[in-house]
């Protein structure tokens, strides 16, 4: 359903930081997704952490390796449902503030950047095909507050006309 991708300088994040982050990145995304907290929704989303050495990152122009910098870039590939421009600012934040609290920062570093993508209807596989949103409506509906699916239907019905 969702895929995070986290780059990072190397040594920028602990083990016990990702643990951490493993939980809050998903919920990040994942409450804004379903319309609620569904523990059991996590097992559709996958955080994968990447670290990068310094001389394989520039920022300003500059590798990190030459003047450090507390750079990091967080990916987020969600399947096409409803999500409106407030939604996504909405996860956005919650993966800026859950990256501080897990780093022990009061506030995000101004060069951790978060890129928010879409992935259309039909060009999302698993499972040895393709998959829709709607695939996953049916088969975990009790994931979904209703009021998010009935939006979710709606808006892919609306794409469909399209």
């Amino acid at each position: 359903m969702t895929f995070i991708h986290v780059m990072t300088p190397q040594g920028r994040l602990n083990a016990d930081q990702r643990r951490v982050l493993a939980r809050t990145l998903t919920d990040a995304v994942l409450v804004p997704e379903v319309g609620k907290l569904a523990p059991e929704a996590r097992r559709g989303y996958q955080v994968h952490f990447a670290e990068r050495p310094l001389d394989m990152i520039a920022h300003g122009g500059e590798l990190l390796s030459d003047r450090p910098s507390d750079v990091m870039v967080v990916d987020v590939a969600a399947m096409d449902c409803c999500w409106t421009r407030e939604d996504r600012a909405a996860v956005i934040r919650n993966i800026q503030t859950a990256l501080a609290d897990a780093l022990g920062m009061k506030a995000p570093s101004p060069a951790w950047w978060v890129n928010f993508r879409i992935i259309e209807e039909g060009s999302w596989g698993s499972r040895g095909g393709v998959l829709s949103f709607l695939d996953l409506l049916e088969h975990g509906a009790s994931h979904f507050a209703p009021e998010r699916a009935a939006a979710i239907r709606t808006a892919l019905a609306l794409n469909y006309e399209r």
